[in-house]
């Protein structure tokens, strides 16, 4: 069964990740962008581009768990979790200016005939190299994001993925400058465009998921544990929103129109209980009694 994280060490533990991936970026997209401008690559600079704005969306990322973990006040009773979420839109929007910045410059030097591109053994070096970083970082994103239901570690995944599928792109743009076909590095930063697009649309429509209240949780699963619970005679009306991590409900109970005032909350409690065991994203449950008089949804 899964365990819910406590909410502090939940965020504690996604800032340590984002730190440490924001590093690890840093590094790769220095080392892309340094060398393809060393060799004349306009994919390895590119690809370089693409790594800053990962490195640009972890910065995002850590100012938007800052203000997630602050708790309930007054002004956001149902505290400040959604702030992932906006800063997962926000890193979206960074792919889209980081996509439009790579196409537009593919694309300039396919018109004006592109320039003289140096490809050495050096070359494959940095990209294999920071491709295996990619690629470890991505696992190990996924792997705390899946664990901490965090949906800013998962878009951030997705976005050093992206990277990585670029980097073996631009390597294969490489191989063929290598073999003398110059045109492919210019045709690959379009690849690479084309990729940056399909992962901040991904990006971005996740974030407006939760923004906009998606169901969290199939309806059809959480109705089955109510019913499981003894004295509810009929469930519905059962809503879910809120963030992977941090997920809202509430339901009708249909119950025996003779069960006193203290039996009915008692039956609240056992429902809300078991939901929350059932499923340990959920936060909150607010039950609503109604006796069963025949009524239908």
């Amino acid at each position: 069964m899964l365990v819910k994280p406590n909410p502090s060490n939940r965020l504690g533990e996604v800032r340590r990740v984002l730190w440490l991936v924001l590093f690890l970026n840093l590094a790769v997209a220095a080392a892309k962008f340094a060398w393809g401008t060393l060799s004349g690559s306009a994919s390895m600079q590119a690809d370089g581009i693409h790594s800053a704005f990962d490195s640009v969306g972890n910065v995002v990322a850590l100012f938007g768990i800052a203000v997630a973990s602050r708790p309930a006040d007054a002004g956001h009773p149902y505290g400040h979790s959604k702030f992932e979420a906006y800063a997962s839109v926000a890193i979206g929007c960074l792919l889209l200016a980081a996509a439009l910045s790579v196409g537009s410059s593919a694309v300039s030097r396919l018109v004006s005939g592109g320039g003289e591109v140096e490809v050495t053994p050096v070359s494959f070096a940095v990209m294999v190299g920071t491709l295996g970083v990619n690629l470890a970082v991505t696992a190990y994103e996924r792997a705390v994001g899946k664990r901490l239901r965090s949906e800013v570690l998962r878009a951030d995944a997705a976005h050093t993925f992206s990277d990585a599928l670029v980097s073996v792109g631009v390597i294969a743009g490489l191989a063929f400058v290598w073999l003398g076909f110059p045109v492919a590095d210019s045709v690959m930063a379009l690849v690479v465009t084309v990729a940056i697009l399909a992962t901040a649309f991904s990006v971005l429509r996740q974030a407006l998921s939760t923004l906009s209240d998606h169901a969290r949780i199939p309806r059809d699963e959480l109705e089955a544990v109510v019913l499981s619970c003894p004295g509810v005679r009929h469930t519905h009306k059962i809503r879910t929103r809120g963030t992977e991590g941090e997920v809202y409900a509430d339901l009708h109970l249909l119950v025996d129109p003779a069960m006193t005032v203290q039996d009915a909350h008692n039956l609240g409690d056992r429902v809300e209980a078991a939901l929350k065991e059932a499923f340990p994203q959920i936060e909150e449950v607010l039950v609503h009694i109604e006796p069963d008089d025949g009524h239908k949804d």
